[in-house]
């Protein structure tokens, strides 16, 4: 068997998909603060989230065809579903509004938004350091500082929306849209975590 030199495509594909998700971030914090041609728009985020599929099944069929893989098999697919997890979150979320008519979404969920979108971004930064294998940590850090940030957004929000909202399925609508967007920050937490452990492993 002929040994070939490790497969460094890889990263490119990873930013690729952390490219997708800071695109579908963005564009979901955008909504949330204006939702003027909210099909449309929420059209748009779809796609995003079809290109970060494709990526995330580039990053598996590179898996399947590399013999020699820049770190751990399970953990470049961790890392890859966990990326794209976050990103299926932030499309619920953009879903959401349509499905439930949402024309004025409340300030807190752009506040959740935009602590998405952070996260997005330092998950970005970590994934383009992954290759040196170093400053990784201090950006995962950051992910898991911000997911705290919202948990305490979130839960005040719901808090305040249980005492103010008198008309019950508006309050199941804007409950459903704070947790799906606190999953998405979940779930960037999660992407951290992986991340980091590569990290860990490689030290």
């Amino acid at each position: 068997m002929r040994f070939i030199p490790r497969e460094t495509k890889f990263f490119a594909l990873f930013a690729d998909l952390s490219s997708s998700l800071n695109a579908g971030a963005i564009l979901l914090r955008n909504i949330l603060e204006n939702p003027h041609d909210l099909e449309k728009r929420v059209e748009r985020m779809q796609e995003i989230e079809h290109e970060g599929d494709r990526a995330t099944h580039a990053i598996i069929a590179k898996l399947n065809q590399t013999f020699i893989t820049p770190f751990d098999r399970e953990d470049i697919h961790r890392l890859a579903s966990s990326l794209d997890d976050v990103l299926d979150f932030v499309n619920a979320a953009a879903v959401r509004l349509v499905m439930y008519k949402i024309a004025e979404p409340p300030v807190a969920a752009a506040e959740l938004a935009g602590i998405i979108v952070l996260q997005a971004e330092e998950l970005a930064r970590g994934v383009s350091l992954l290759e040196k294998n170093s400053g990784v940590i201090k950006h995962c850090d950051e992910v898991n500082r911000l997911e705290d940030e919202a948990d305490d957004v979130s839960r005040k929000a719901i808090g305040a929306l249980f005492e103010s909202e008198k008309d019950p399925i508006q309050l199941i609508k804007m409950k459903e849209l704070y947790e799906v967007l606190e999953y998405a920050t979940d779930k960037a937490e999660d992407a951290a975590n992986v991340l980091e452990a590569i990290v860990l492993k490689s030290a």
